[in-house]
């Protein structure tokens, strides 16, 4: 997920996908808890994905 592409996205949208990629963070962190966790690099990727979202959506809140 690129920042460039989350930027174009309205504020309803970004909550969406934030509420999905913080399931699958749960689901991922489940996963690693049973040992049935396969791609370990997928768990970073989602904390980043997260991160990206939050710092767009306060940026559009902000402004």
């Amino acid at each position: 997920m690129l920042a460039k592409d989350i930027r174009t996205k309205t504020i309803d949208e970004l909550t969406d996908e934030l509420a999905q990629l913080k399931k699958e963070q749960f689901n991922l962190r489940f996963q690693k808890a049973t040992g049935q966790l396969e791609n370990t690099a997928r768990v970073r990727l989602v904390r980043r994905d997260i991160a990206r979202l939050k710092t767009v959506i306060g940026e559009k809140t902000a402004s």
